[in-house]
């Protein structure tokens, strides 16, 4: 049971860092594109976030496959997928020559996959807090025989 804890704490806080690693792409974007930072910037600092938040996303996906969360697990491997498919065809780094053309796609891509971290985000809040509880209520009731 104290496994199950620590596995909730552990993706609670990968969670989170997936999720800010999303935010900062979107407010670089954002800043781009009201000209608050020039172009250079702005894709150095997204590219320097992507491969980062690549590794973390699969080994989010990673850890609920091997322990056995298949709900999750289902849940996560579109983000994964997509990343892999993005970083087989090169087009993971955004391009500062084109970085306007894309820059609708991108912003929308980045929304999306906030959406999906957030989903992910509420589920494993639901989670830690019932394990939380369910693991207090256990430890209450073996104190209660054992005294």
């Amino acid at each position: 049971m104290a496994w199950d804890l620590i596995l909730w704490l552990l993706t609670f806080f990968i969670v989170i860092s997936l999720l800010a690693v999303t935010v900062y792409q979107f407010v670089c974007l954002a800043d781009l594109e009201i000209d608050h930072i020039n172009i250079y910037d702005s894709s150095a600092r997204i590219n320097a976030c992507v491969i980062p938040e690549f590794v973390i996303q699969g080994t989010l996906s990673a850890i609920f496959l091997l322990t056995w969360h298949w709900f999750m697990f289902l849940l996560s491997v579109p983000i994964s997928y997509y990343h892999i498919r993005l970083y087989m065809a090169r087009k993971h780094l955004i391009d500062v020559t084109e970085i306007f053309t894309s820059l609708d796609r991108d912003k929308k891509y980045l929304l999306v996959k906030l959406g999906f971290y957030l989903i992910i985000f509420v589920i494993v809040i639901y989670r830690l807090v019932e394990t939380s509880v369910t693991m207090a209520m256990y430890e209450e009731e073996d104190y209660m025989v054992h005294r």
